[in-house]
């Protein structure tokens, strides 16, 4: 969905009547109004209004969001999850906030030209998803998803930010990649060579090659690494998996593959290797498993943050949080297709089982 399309929604988005409230009407003694206090109350427009009345009217705060991915359009749940956060506050998106779109088609170089349009549009903070705030503007910004935000360079520590950045790291350390690898060991008992598919343009992805070779001798694997900056790279990804003799492979976390999740999970197939990752959308389009936080979850919570941005708080002094939930996905319809028996204690874990 486009930022322009999206944008419209909210901009002509009706007022919406708020269930347990009853509408109160105005008693007017006498038993009925004149024509003038009708036009004041309830259709005039503000030049019918007389001057004292006008100037009476305080002026009402919108607030204004810009929300800035990298990817070609957002999850609607992840989107509507953030303003659900925001109703929760008290926000009501088109009456006293408003949210500019704005998505970079999974081209990164189109990043800073966006994030300075929000600028120049004035808004009050820039919530960053698809990973970390790779445009630093000159405004408060929330991170929906960072990815290890000290190593990076965007927050001097999880607990004092002491900067512009703020808001929620999913991967603050190598504990949930060593999760991964014990769900895919339990369920493939056999596993030994284990792919590592990855973008190297996101420089997460490569720094943490380290520390998952040091977390797969835990369980006894050894990792074949693959790069991949996007679809026309994807075939040779496969061959070299299948060269290297690798009997399954894990995702890592990235935005632009995750837009083509469908044709990874098709190859992945076809190749007959058993596939994980972090996101329940993986799962969804035919991963064996997916582990990772509930991303519903970080964008509700993430209004949060913004919340206290609009009311004078500095980003510097809001501590980055990390996830509180978590979620595994097993596709049984992928495991069948595979031949794989999934333990029946794995499945009794699992938070969704698609069948």
């Amino acid at each position: 969905m486009s930022h322009a399309r999206l944008g419209a929604i909210s901009r002509s988005r009706p007022l919406r009547k708020v269930l347990g409230f009853r509408h109160r009407t105005r008693r007017v003694l006498g038993g009925h109004m004149q024509r003038r206090e009708f036009i004041t109350l309830f259709g005039g427009t503000a030049a019918t209004w007389p001057l004292a009345a006008r100037a009476q009217q305080p002026a009402r705060r919108v607030y204004r969001v810009g929300y800035l991915s990298i990817a070609s359009g957002e999850r609607s749940y992840a989107i509507i999850a953030f303003e659900e956060g925001l109703r929760s506050l008290g926000y009501r998106v088109g009456e006293n906030v408003a949210i500019e779109y704005r998505f970079a088609n999974g081209e990164r170089e189109r990043l800073p030209s966006l994030a300075a349009e929000l600028v120049r549009l004035g808004v009050d903070v820039i919530l960053v998803t698809g990973g970390n705030a790779t445009t630093v503007a000159a405004i408060p910004i929330v991170m929906t998803t960072g990815i290890d935000p000290v190593s990076a360079g965007l927050v001097a520590s999880l607990a004092r930010p002491g900067g512009n950045v703020t808001g929620l790291a999913v991967d603050a350390g190598g504990e949930i990649l060593g999760k991964r690898f014990e769900l895919l060991k339990e369920t493939l008992p056999n596993l030994s060579r284990l792919g590592i598919m990855f973008n190297p343009d996101f420089a997460y992805n490569r720094t943490r090659l380290t520390s998952m070779t040091e977390t797969a001798r835990i369980p006894g694997l050894t990792l074949v690494p693959v790069e991949a900056r996007g679809l026309d790279a994807l075939e040779q990804a496969f061959e070299i998996m299948v060269r290297e003799r690798a009997q399954a492979f894990v995702m890592q976390g990235d935005i632009v593959l995750f837009d083509h999740r469908s044709q990874i999970a098709e190859l992945a197939l076809r190749n007959r290797l058993p596939a994980a990752s972090l996101q329940r959308e993986l799962a969804e389009a035919g991963f064996l498993l997916t582990y990772g936080a509930d991303i519903g979850d970080l964008y509700r919570r993430s209004a949060a943050f913004v919340d206290k941005i609009f009311k004078g708080t500095k980003p510097a002094d809001l501590p980055v949080e990390q996830p509180t939930k978590y979620e595994l996905v097993i596709n049984l319809k992928t495991a069948k297709v595979l031949g794989i028996t999934v333990p029946p204690t794995l499945l009794t874990r699992a938070d969704e089982v698609i069948e």
